[in-house]
C-alpha cells in the first residue's frame, strides 16, 4: 500500500472535513459494476480489504479509494462487425451503404456489442492530511488526480481543492539546485534529470544513472536549458524524482522505513495500520519541506492557516506502532 507517486493538493481551511461525515458521503456513492450499455462506472471502495467502510482514519489522516471499471471494446472489433454488416446489406440488396446509415449501424451494432465486453477495474488510492492540509493522491498523472477530486466535490461539494502554488518556480528552483551541485537542506541530489531547451521545438536531454554535478550537466545549462525533472533523496528515507509540474514520481521508500513498518505489524490488519502511519508521517513532512524549499506557499494558500483536527478523527483505542506512542497516522 506505500504510494508509488504523488499529486499533492492544498486543502482550504474551511474544508477539513470531519472523518465521520466524509465517510458518510462516501458511502452514499458506492462503487457499482458497469451494466448495460454504460462505458465506465466508478464509485468508493474500502482502502483494504478488511475495512469495512470506504473512509479510514487515523490520527489526522483520512485515506480512501475510487474504484473504476472500464468497458473495453476496441475501435478494431467494432469496425470488424461493422464491415460484416455493411458487406451482408450490399450483397442482399445490391446496393451501397450510406454514410448516415453507417453510423446508424454503427450505433447500433456497439450497443449490441457493449453488454458482452470485457471490463478493466482500477482503484485509485488518496488521504486527506486534516493536520497539514493537503489532499495525497497516488497518482503521477493530472488527469487521474483530478478525476478523484471531481467524484469527492460530488460526493461532498464544494471540496475545494487546489493545485499548490508556490513563490518559486519549481523548474527554476530545480535548475538553481543542480548548477549549485546542491539540494535545499534535508535534501540530496540523486542521479537523475531531465533537461529542456524552453525556445519552441527545443531539445529535451534526459540523463540517468549520472553524477549531476559533472561538466556535462554543467554546460547543459550554460547552454540555457532548464531542469524539468529532478532525482532527489530526503534524509535518507525516501527517493523520487520531482517534476516542473511539483508532481512526485516513482516513490520509493527506502529500507529504514519499509523496516520500520514491518516490525510494528504482525498481521494484516496491524501492519495496514503501521503504513499508514509512518507513510503519511513521512509524506506530509517531505511535502513541508519541498514547498519551504521552493519558496512556501504564495497567495491565499499562505495566509490559510490548518485548521485543528475533527475529534472524531481521533476514535479511542486507536493502534500505535510498538514502542512509539508518538508517531502520527494514500
Amino acid at each position: 500500500m506505500w504510494f508509488r507517486q504523488l499529486s499533492f493538493y492544498r486543502l482550504s481551511a474551511e474544508n477539513r472535513t470531519d472523518p465521520a461525515d466524509l465517510a458518510d458521503a462516501l458511502e452514499k456513492r458506492p462503487f457499482q459494476p458497469c451494466s448495460g450499455l454504460d462505458w465506465f462506472s466508478e464509485g468508493w471502495v474500502p482502502p483494504a480489504a478488511h475495512l469495512p467502510v470506504p473512509a479510514h482514519s487515523v490520527r489526522g489522516s483520512t485515506m480512501i479509494a475510487l474504484r473504476r471499471e472500464d468497458k473495453v471494446l476496441p475501435a478494431a472489433v467494432i469496425r470488424d462487425f461493422l464491415d460484416a454488416r455493411i458487406a451482408e446489406i450490399e450483397d442482399k440488396e445490391a446496393r451501397k451503404v450510406g454514410r448516415k446509415e453507417k453510423l446508424a449501424l454503427k450505433e447500433q451494432i456497439t450497443d449490441d456489442l457493449l453488454p458482452r465486453a470485457f471490463t478493466r477495474s482500477s482503484r485509485l488510492t488518496a488521504y486527506l492530511d486534516n493536520e497539514r492540509g493537503w489532499l495525497m493522491v497516488d497518482t503521477g498523472t493530472a488527469s487521474r488526480a483530478e478525476a478523484l477530486i471531481s467524484a469527492l466535490r460530488e460526493a461532498l461539494p464544494p471540496f475545494p481543492a487546489a493545485l499548490p502554488r508556490t513563490t518559486l518556480a519549481p523548474h527554476a528552483a530545480m535548475t538553481d539546485w543542480v548548477a549549485a551541485g546542491e539540494a535545499p537542506p534535508g535534501f540530496e541530489l540523486d542521479a537523475e534529470c531531465e533537461l529542456k531547451d524552453p525556445t519552441e521545438n527545443g531539445a529535451v536531454i534526459r540523463v540517468s544513472r549520472m553524477d549531476l554535478t559533472s561538466d556535462e550537466i554543467r554546460q547543459h545549462l550554460a547552454s540555457g536549458k532548464q531542469v524539468t525533472r529532478v532525482g532527489l533523496i530526503w534524509q535518507e528515507r525516501i527517493r523520487f524524482v520531482l517534476t516542473d509540474t511539483l508532481q512526485l514520481k516513482r516513490l520509493q521508500f527506502l529500507d529504514v522505513l519499509q523496516e520500520e513498518a514491518s516490525q510494528a505489524g504482525d498481521d494484516r490488519e496491524t501492519l495496514f495500520e503501521a503504513t499508514l502511519l509512518l507513510m503519511s508521517e513521512a509524506l506530509g513532512e517531505l511535502v513541508e519541506q519541498l514547498v519551504e524549499a521552493l519558496g512556501g506557499l504564495s497567495g491565499e494558500q499562505a495566509a490559510a492557516e490548518p485548521a485543528p483536527v475533527p475529534k472524531s478523527a481521533e476514535p479511542a483505542g486507536k493502534p500505535a506502532i510498538a514502542g512509539d506512542d508518538t508517531v502520527p497516522w494514500d
